[in-house]
């Protein structure tokens, strides 16, 4: 009898070549759970015949007592040693769940997200969100990276601080696409490396600063570019921003130069009335301010440094009140006219940049920023001084004992603050719509000077350090409300707090022969100087407080470098 095909007389055994190696053997069963593609799994899975060990002491031990012997103990090496403790764990110690994950919100000005992405290494950086959609199938790196150093180069010239054009730098490359991107800023130099991918050579440009302006109605417009770049709501191709940017630097300043001359003047006679003069020092202050502004724009038109303009700037006020001492107009007070000339010309701007990228750590920048601000200084104390000793040789008595008189007319210094601080914003280029703004915030930082300094007796520099940092508060709050710099709202602020009377006094005492106090008083100017500064950025860190910046879960705030014992 035939057998069937299929019976079981023809189910032969195979050999072992015949048989597939991911074949089951006979007389094992499949398994009917559902397949490995519904329920993939994690190749570091403990596997299903394995039971999970039972927390406790003698979980992973070859010493704990049990039933067996320590090498019939099961444990896993990834297990922690029965010496650990979660309650007085290392602080490196990386929890079970892992390092927790940065989310930058939206809600956070676009300067923050950008600060915290730079402050975080390149691995951990989140992959870039495009906002501007590219033309064609990629970004043009090249043209993405001279629009962003184009950018920096307007930013850095206007006298933004080294940490905010790193940003703004960053938030232009991560709009339109580019990963693994690394601004630099030093004081003449910008730099950006893109690197497309690990395996790929990285794409580098650079931008040299060659000529500085302050402009902050061109600053202000380049922070809206950015703003608009960063915003998914605003379209801005390529092409749009090259347009808008070249129309910024096209762009003519807003007041000419005679209205800057006429500002120069309104200075030095608010800085007179400020320091206790009437009326007449007013006039005299600006006309001494106004002509050493007239005589520095000529040094400028012949090509001259600053340095010598500087010097040639300083010498028309500190003549004028040698002259009032000549003709024995001492009602004139000659001491508030050279010292109101001197508060137009003081660096407060570079300085407060300087001391602001040294803070944030960039070195390079601050030490090159401030040893700009020395130079500047030593010119115009070499224009004083000139004068002075001039003065001294021709039978000027010059008291540097007698002081200023405290006057008690609160209401008229706070004018005179308040008068300064807009004439500086003018001389600043600022936008209109800021100037009073930040003239309302001069105003109020002589308050607080004049209240803690002349009606409490505290220390004028711990005053004049507690006055700035309101100034950074409020200037930083405005501009995150305003989506701009901050300079447009701190910079002309600081004007009342500037040393000028401690500058002037320094310099009469060197000229007089008497150096000890001289740098005694010098030393004064130079403490009240970095008082402000430290002033204005500690406000402006204060006032992160208060906004919502992008961290980890649990409201952390952005990572800084961390070095306890200087090394």
């Amino acid at each position: 009898m035939v057998a069937e095909k299929g019976g079981p007389e023809d189910q032969k055994p195979q050999s072992d070549e015949a048989r597939s190696a991911f074949v089951p053997p006979t007389g094992v069963g499949r398994r009917t759970s559902a397949s490995e593609d519904d329920q993939p799994t994690s190749e570091f899975a403990i596997p299903a015949s394995l039971a999970a060990e039972p927390q406790g002491p003698a979980a992973g031990s070859a010493s704990a007592p049990g039933p067996g012997t320590g090498s019939e103990t099961i444990g896993s090496a990834f297990a922690p040693p029965s010496t650990y403790s979660t309650q007085h764990s290392p602080p490196a110690f990386t929890p079970a769940h892992g390092s927790p994950m940065i989310r930058l919100t939206k809600e956070a000005p676009w300067q923050d997200r950008m600060r915290t992405m730079l402050r975080m290494p390149v691995a951990e950086r989140p992959a870039p969100e495009t906002v501007q959609k590219p033309d064609g199938t990629g970004p043009a790196v090249p043209r993405v990276l001279d629009l962003t150093l184009r950018i920096g180069e307007l930013l850095l010239a206007g006298g933004e601080g080294a940490e905010d054009v790193e940003a703004a730098m960053f938030a232009v490359t991560r709009s339109y696409g580019l990963d693994r991107c690394e601004p630099t800023v030093t004081f003449t130099l910008l730099s950006i490396s893109h690197q497309p991918s690990l395996v790929d050579d990285p794409v580098t440009a650079s931008r040299t600063v060659r000529r500085r302006a302050t402009d902050y109605t061109r600053l202000a417009a380049v922070f809206r570019l950015v703003d608009d770049i960063t915003t998914e709501d605003v379209e801005v191709s390529l092409e749009e921003a090259y347009r808008r940017l070249a129309e910024i630097r096209r762009n003519r300043h807003p007041y000419s130069g005679w209205v800057l001359t006429l500002a120069a003047g309104g200075l030095a006679g608010a800085a007179s009335v400020l320091l206790g003069g009437g009326p007449l020092v007013f006039l005299v202050a600006a006309i001494g301010a106004m002509l050493g502004d007239r005589l520095a724009w000529l040094c400028a038109g012949r090509g001259l440094p600053e340095f010598y303009q500087f010097v040639a700037a300083a010498m028309p006020p500190a003549a004028l009140g040698v002259a009032l001492t000549l003709t024995h107009w001492s009602d004139l007070q000659p001491s508030a006219v050279i010292t109101g000339g001197l508060f137009a010309l003081l660096p407060g701007r570079a300085l407060v940049a300087g001391v602001q990228d040294g803070l944030t750590g960039f070195y390079i920048t601050a030490a090159a920023r401030l040893l700009e601000v020395m130079y500047l200084f030593i010119g115009i104390v070499v224009g004083v001084l000139l004068v002075l000793y001039l003065g001294l040789q021709l039978g000027a008595q010059l008291n540097p004992e007698a002081r200023f008189i405290a006057h008690d007319r609160p209401v008229v210094q706070i004018l005179a603050s308040m008068a300064l601080c807009f004439a500086f914003a003018i001389l600043l280029q600022q936008d209109r719509s800021t100037v009073l703004v930040v003239t309302l915030n001069g105003g109020v930082a002589w308050v607080i000077y004049g209240a803690m300094a002349r009606t409490g007796h505290i220390s004028p520099v711990a005053a004049t350090a507690t006055a700035a940092g309101l100034v950074g508060l409020f200037g930083q709050l405005l501009s995150r409300y305003r989506y701009t710099s901050s300079l447009p709202f701190i910079t002309a602020a600081i004007g009342p707090l500037l040393p000028g009377s401690a500058t002037y006094f320094g310099l009469l005492a060197v000229a007089q022969g008497r150096v000890n106090a001289g740098l005694a008083s010098l030393s004064t100017a130079v403490a009240t100087a970095l008082a402000i500064a430290i002033g204005v950025n500690l406000g402006s860190e204060i006032s992160r407080l208060f906004m919502r910046v992008p961290g980890a879960v649990g409201g952390a705030n952005r990572r800084a470098a961390k070095r306890t014992r200087g090394f």
